[in-house]
């Protein structure tokens, strides 16, 4: 055997043994989004839907995948609570508690643990025709959102953190030891230590615009992002959350996120029915992707070449080329789709490798 035939036979053992075991924890290449229905289980070489899963609710929003694959969690607004799913059976295999109008979700790196916003005082409910979301009634009685942890491995959730009016984005600091929350209904960033709950800092961004939404730290841990939603901003930050700079976007940004570089930044703007590229060290626009209605969330694909965009109010998600910047297919029949993940874990605005 020479050379060039046992390097062949070697990679195709080690590829037999790779499908194996991505098998035994759960279907590989493939990126799950949340629907009215439940969540939709897109093949990511055919690029067409493959599974619908019954979460045991409607309208299941935040979403997140163990690093394992094995596990898929969403948070259903209608039940107050979290499906936990085997993805080797598609099947709910545990309902864990949370709270009123759970809604935005982040896996903690290592998989132990994953953190749920929910809103005591909400209405909750889908968002409306015009894509305005209903406001909670907990800003009129100063009533704050909470995050809850999961511990994954006893199955429960208790309630972790005070978190500001109408919490929205979640993200975790390089060092793992902190969390922050983006707070739309009182246009504050919150931090605090991820062990205790404690607050450890308070940033009041009224003095740059309103509604901050996603919030995204970028791959080197140096620098934040935060979306503010009602002022077409992004707010750039170092790593102890002092803002550094204000930058226009296209309307109504919302969900964020750097691509695996660090180069480049995207931008949901759902207003502007675009996804914006902006170069990472300028923050000076490179494109805008013509999407649909209402695209709040999206995700690379485990390669990095395309990127998945869930569009809610044009019932679809839409494949795009990352390099191109170019549309590359429409994944119709979904109704209301919010948020996406992919596995093997990517960047995304609601996950990260």
């Amino acid at each position: 055997m020479n050379k060039a035939s046992t390097c062949r036979h070697m990679w195709a053992i080690f590829a037999s043994c790779f499908l194996m075991v991505a098998s035994a924890r759960g279907a590989g290449n493939v990126a799950y989004v949340t629907t009215q229905d439940g969540v939709a289980v897109i093949d990511l070489v055919k690029l067409e839907v493959v599974k619908q899963i019954d979460v045991g609710a409607k309208g299941p929003r935040g979403i997140a995948i163990t690093p394992d694959g094995q596990y898929l969690l969403t948070a259903n607004e209608t039940t107050n609570d979290v499906s936990v799913i085997d993805t080797g059976r598609f099947e709910v295999v545990r309902r864990i508690p949370i709270g009123k109008n759970p809604e935005f979700m982040r896996m903690q790196p290592d998989g132990k643990k994953a953190y749920v916003t929910y809103e005591p005082a909400s209405p909750g409910g889908p968002p409306s025709k015009a894509g305005k979301e209903p406001e909670g009634k907990g800003a009129e009685k100063g009533t704050p959102a909470e995050v809850a942890v999961i511990d994954l491995a006893r199955g429960v959730a208790s309630s972790f953190l005070m978190g500001g009016m109408e919490t929205e984005g979640i993200e975790f600091s390089a060092n793992g030891q902190n969390i922050s929350v983006a707070n739309e209904g009182n246009d504050t960033i919150t931090t605090y230590d991820k062990v205790t709950g404690k607050l450890l800092k308070t940033i009041d961004i009224r003095s740059y615009g309103s509604r901050p939404r996603g919030i995204k730290i970028a791959p080197d841990g140096q620098t934040y992002v935060v979306t503010l939603e009602n002022s077409d901003k992004l707010l750039v930050m170092d790593s102890n959350l002092n803002v550094i700079k204000a930058v226009a976007t296209e309307k109504g940004p919302y969900g964020v996120s750097f691509d695996a570089s660090g180069k480049r930044l995207f931008v949901a703007a759902a207003r502007s029915k675009v996804l914006q590229v902006l170069d990472a060290g300028t923050f000076q626009p490179i494109a805008s992707i013509p999407v649909g209605e209402r695209c709040w969330h999206f995700s690379f694909t485990p390669d990095d070449a395309r990127i998945l965009v869930a569009c809610g109010r044009s019932n679809d998600v839409r494949v795009l080329d990352a390099m191109k910047y170019e549309p590359i297919k429409t994944i119709g029949g979904l109704k209301l789709p919010w948020g996406v993940v992919t596995y093997p874990k990517a960047y995304g605005s609601l996950d990260a490798p």
